[in-house]
């Protein structure tokens, strides 16, 4: 049979394994963002928790946000500000109309290493960093301005009046918290939507990974389909400004115009999904990851025939939702996962992937004999105990396994846990809100990996075969008749 696979690779997996000298992602030097003229200010906490490596990691992630805009003097003007207990100007949006030494700029910033005057530096940016004698246009429809605040710790002044002021003044605020950072000073700080504009992570080793959304935000590309910024489930096919989707060989385009049916039925697939519920993960997120899951079972034919689904939840302890076979069709199958409750407490990644191996796929469980097994494991963080035995074992038993990891999963993990080849069976994203990208790429891999149109075209070409054979085994019959029959004769 002809193997469909899929080579597609998360850009983010990329991001984190090769990064250049300059910490920036090789697919995107070069890259040319067309967008609207920008002024746009780094709002830089430098305060005494922060420490120096830290503070590096920080100038990296500046670094990177910067590499693929169009910086000039019409294009996107770039200021950043460093504070502490005092607000210090790094570097005016008029300074550098070069990249090159602006980023030059950046690596030479030093911490300043006292206390945290949040307030204090969103004023200046107000009063001089976006003001025209420091290089800031005139503010008009034409021209965003954008200020990324990127904090660590509870302000020791007020930030919501003065936040309020700059967002009045036509300022959109990104608000980045790390560590101990108080949550309820982003959401005040923020522009709306919320959730659009505060991010957190757990550390300043891990800020590198939220690279991708802001360069994504400031990065209009003309050609979505080499981005990935389409809905295509197979072939993107690129027009100026946007994009028109079409089917592999065999299959044909459904009226969404977006995804594609092969030309026979649907293939039989026993699909588990193990998912971390741990406190890390949060209810807001764990509601996001609940729409991935029904996003992917939009895509199956479910049916007692083809595809059948099961749902195990993982914290501390392993929790089985509801297992393959229980429910008939989609619409029931989503609505248990919708009234799946959150868990939270521990992340025992190891414990769930046995209890995957011991129970899910078997006969008792649901699991039907000689259909293909297929896993989707989602995590947020490191396991707190041993997955490598338990990973192994799926693998060995021909579990076909997808590893999905958001924010802080370890990279290791990831790939220990996924089949071969590797690369094709685990993604990884910064952010649970783009987690409905590696839905898309999902939907097309985890279909058992057999055209069903060469299967159907194999049995017509038997048939016609088989029938070719029975007309000539006919023929000689009907010739060795005659030849007896002239034997007969000769001999009498």
């Amino acid at each position: 049979m002809t193997v469909l696979v899929s080579a597609l690779l998360l850009s983010a997996l990329l991001l984190a394994q090769q990064q250049g000298a300059n910490g920036v992602p090789p697919q995107l030097r070069g890259l040319h963002c067309r967008t609207r003229p920008t002024d746009l200010v780094f709002i830089v906490d430098s305060s005494r928790s922060v420490r120096p490596n830290e503070f590096e990691q920080v100038k990296i992630f500046l670094s990177q946000v910067i590499e693929p805009l169009d910086v000039g003097l019409n294009a996107t003007r770039v200021g950043v500000i460093n504070y502490a207990s005092a607000v210090k100007n790094e570097v005016s949006l008029k300074t550098h109309r070069a990249k090159a030494s602006l980023l030059q700029a950046v690596r030479k910033i030093e911490p300043l290493s006292t206390g945290t005057m949040t307030g204090l530096a969103i004023q200046f940016a107000i009063n001089r960093a976006f003001s025209e004698s420091e290089g800031a246009r005139v503010r008009s429809p034409e021209i965003n301005k954008v200020a990324i605040v990127v904090t660590d710790g509870r302000p020791q002044d007020a930030v919501k009046d003065v936040a309020a002021r700059a967002r009045a003044l036509g300022i959109e605020i990104f608000a980045i918290g790390v560590g101990r950072v108080d949550m309820h000073t982003l959401r005040q700080i923020a522009s709306e939507p919320l959730d659009e504009h505060v991010d957190y992570v757990e550390s300043y080793s891990v800020i590198e990974k939220l690279t991708k959304k802001f360069q994504e935000a400031f990065c209009a590309v003309s050609d979505l389909c080499a981005t990935g910024d389409h809905d295509c489930q197979q072939i993107c096919v690129s027009t100026p400004g946007s994009y028109t989707c079409a089917c592999k060989e065999g299959f044909t385009l459904n009226a969404d115009g977006k995804t594609c049916s092969a030309c026979s039925g649907g293939a039989a697939t026993d699909l588990v999904f193990l998912i971390d519920g741990s406190k890390s993960v949060r209810p807001e997120n764990f509601e996001l990851v609940k729409r991935f899951i029904n996003q992917i079972v939009d895509s199956l034919d479910v049916s007692d025939k083809n595809a059948q689904v099961g749902l195990i939840q993982y914290s501390s302890s392993v929790r089985q939702e509801f297992p393959l076979g229980q429910y008939k069709n989609k619409q029931d199958i989503k609505a248990a996962v919708r009234r799946m409750s959150y868990m939270e407490k521990g992340t025992m990644t190891g414990q769930a992937l046995k209890y995957l191996v011991d129970s899910s796929f078997t006969p008792s469980s649901g699991a039907r004999p000689g259909v293909p097994k297929v896993a989707i494991v989602f995590t947020d963080g490191r396991s707190q105990d041993y997955i490598n035995d338990a990973a192994k074992k799926a693998k060995e038993l021909g579990y076909k396994m997808f590893a999905v990891g958001v924010g802080n999963a370890v990279e290791d993990e990831l790939k220990e846990i996924a089949s071969e080849p590797v690369a094709e069976h685990y993604f990884y994203t910064a952010d649970f809100r783009t987690i409905n990208q590696i839905g898309k790429k999902l939907q097309s891999k985890i279909c058992v990996e057999e055209d069903p149109c060469e299967c159907e075209a194999i049995v017509k070409f038997q048939k016609k075969v088989d029938n070719l054979i029975k007309a000539l085994t006919r023929k000689l019959e009907a010739v060795s008749k005659k030849l007896a029959a002239l034997e007969n004769r000769i001999t009498v």
